[in-house]
């Protein structure tokens, strides 16, 4: 038996929670166009044949403008050393940029072996694949360096099948079937702020977090009622996270409400509210409070 860790790394927005949903074959780390999505350490599990990999999708490194991103950094970088082996994604189609060589400068300072990248390459013609690939590989040791689509599924088995190559002989860490150890209240805290990330203005979903009160029983029999609370850090914000009548928080309640009836497999009643909780991105008690 074979099982090791790996970590995946990259500036925000490279693809990397993608990635890992395409590997495990299923939906453990929200995903959004929108920089900083990621906040946790997200754990995935791939299971074949006598091998287990457990992936580990962290937040996007970048320079921090609040507590919350210094803290985000500091989960990302504390993945480093502690794994067989390293993903350092870059966005191909956005090209190297200096987000990319601040991350590729840390990973030179790490003994991990590291697989550099390159995605998105099903968004730019195949021309421009080597360029990309020649400048990537210029910029530092890598033990491979790989073009992929997370997205559309391209290269990503020869992927796998090279960080699968690095992995240790060692026993599972976890059961045969379990894909990750990210408990329900916090996937279904994330799903929500998923859908209101997608429904939001750019200025907006980076004061949104998410909590989830309580999960439990419902009214009628075989209903899940969910309670979850909406943060923001201003009073104007509450205003566009509800909307009009109540538009668009209804629309975030719909799209959680159908992701969380199919991890159950049965019908949910989610009961969303929302609260201003002032600058709680720089706030280290209230931080500490929402779990960061």
């Amino acid at each position: 038996m074979r099982s090791g860790l790996c970590a995946l790394v990259g500036r925000p927005n490279v693809g990397k929670s993608t990635l890992l949903n395409a590997i495990v074959g299923q939906k453990v780390a929200i995903t959004a166009a929108v920089p900083q999505t990621t906040r946790h350490a997200i754990r995935g599990v791939l299971h074949r044949d006598d091998l287990q990999i457990v992936f580990v999708d962290t937040p996007g490194m970048h320079k921090p403008k609040t507590l919350l991103g210094t803290r985000l950094n500091e989960v990302a970088r504390g993945t480093l050393s502690g794994v067989d082996i390293i993903v350092f994604l870059i966005d191909g189609q956005a090209g190297v940029g200096r987000g990319d060589q601040f991350v590729a400068s840390l990973l030179a300072e790490v003994d991990t072996p590291t697989i550099a990248v390159v995605n998105k390459v099903d968004a730019y013609g195949r021309p421009k694949v080597l360029p990309q690939l020649q400048r990537v590989a210029a910029m530092g040791e890598w033990a491979e360096v790989v073009p992929i689509s997370a997205k559309a599924g391209d290269n990503v088995d020869t992927l796998v099948d090279l960080i699968a190559a690095r992995m240790p002989d060692g026993p599972p860490y976890f059961p045969q079937g379990q894909i990750t150890d990210q408990p329900q209240e916090q996937l279904f805290a994330e799903l929500v702020r998923e859908k209101a990330i997608r429904l939001m203005s750019e200025e907006v979903p980076h004061s949104i977090t998410v909590a989830i009160e309580e999960i439990g029983p419902g009214e009628s029999e075989g209903v899940v009622a969910v309670t979850a609370t909406l943060y923001v850090e201003r009073d104007s914000q509450k205003g566009i996270v509800i909307g009009k009548g109540g538009t668009v928080l209804r629309e975030i309640g719909s799209r959680a409400r159908q992701e969380m009836q199919a991890i159950l497999g049965t019908r949910v009643y989610l009961d969303l509210r929302v609260k201003l909780f002032k600058e709680w991105q720089r706030d280290p008690k209230k931080l500490q409070r929402l779990g960061y």
